[in-house]
C-alpha cells in the first residue's frame, strides 16, 4: 500500500536503516586482508571513522592510520584491497526497508537521504538504482559536517527549501534523532522496517485527517 504524507519530506539515514550492518563474513574478509589481530584493528577503524565521514581524512590516510595504530605497514595495493572489502560490506540493502521507500514513492511522498559517509559513497547513493528514489542526496563528507551537529540538519532544510516542521527524519541512532529534534524536526529511531512502516502510516493518517 502507498504511503502518502503530503507537505512532508522524509529524510533517511543509510547505514543500518536502508542497509544491513556488515556481516560476520564481511568483517572476517577485511581482517584477512589486514592481517592484524581483531583487537588491534577495530578500535582505530571506528575511532577514525568520523574524520573519514567528515571529509577531513582521505581514504588512504584512514587506512594508514589504522596500520600505524596496529604497528604494521599496509602497502598501497593492500590499502586498495581493504577499501574495496570495507566499501562492499556497507552495500547490502534491507529489502523490507526498501519496500517502505517504494511505498513512499508510490504515495508521492518527498524523500531525501542524509548519511554520515565518506566521499566514496556519493556516487553509489546517486547513481545506483536507489538514487532515483530521493529528491536530494546529502553526504556528510561533502558537507563538511556530521550528524548530530545541528548545522547539518539546517543545511538539509535550507537545500530542500522547507521548515523544520516539514521534515521527518529516520535514523538508527537516538543521538542523531535528538540532534534533529533540537531544531524541531520530528524523527523515528529505526529498529525494524515493520515499526518504521507503522510510524509512517500514522503520519500519513494525521496528514489526511
Amino acid at each position: 500500500m502507498p504511503i502518502s504524507i503530503p507537505g512532508k519530506v522524509v529524510v533517511f539515514d543509510y547505514g543500518e536503516v536502508i542497509s544491513f550492518s556488515p556481516s560476520d563474513s564481511d568483517r572476517q574478509a577485511i581482517l584477512s586482508i589486514a592481517r592484524v589481530p581483531e583487537e588491534s584493528f577495530w578500535p582505530p577503524y571506528w575511532q577514525n571513522r568520523d574524520a573519514l565521514d567528515a571529509g577531513t581524512m582521505s581514504i588512504r590516510q584512514y587506512w594508514l592510520e589504522i596500520a600505524r595504530h596496529a604497528g604494521v605497514d599496509f602497502s598501497e595495493s593492500r590499502i586498495q584491497q581493504l577499501w574495496i572489502a570495507d566499501h562492499r560490506s556497507w552495500l547490502s540493502v534491507n529489502p523490507d526497508t526498501y519496500d517502505v521507500l517504494l511505498a513512499l514513492r508510490e504515495g508521492g511522498t518527498r524523500m531525501a537521504l542524509l548519511s554520515n559517509a565518506g566521499f566514496d559513497f556519493g556516487g553509489y547513493f546517486r547513481h545506483g538504482p536507489m538514487g532515483s528514489l530521493f529528491e536530494r542526496i546529502f553526504v556528510s563528507a561533502e558537507m563538511g559536517r556530521l550528524k548530530p551537529e545541528q548545522a547539518i540538519y539546517q543545511d538539509v532544510l535550507d537545500e530542500l527549501g522547507i521548515e523544520a516542521s516539514d521534515m521527518i527524519f529516520i535514523d538508527n541512532k537516538a543521538v542523531n534523532i535528538d540532534g534533529a529534534a533540537a531544531l524541531g524536526i520530528d524523527g523515528h529511531v529505526f529498529t525494524t522496517a515493520e515499526l518504521l512502516r507503522s510510524y509512517l502510516d500514522e503520519k500519513a493518517e494525521l496528514a489526511s485527517a
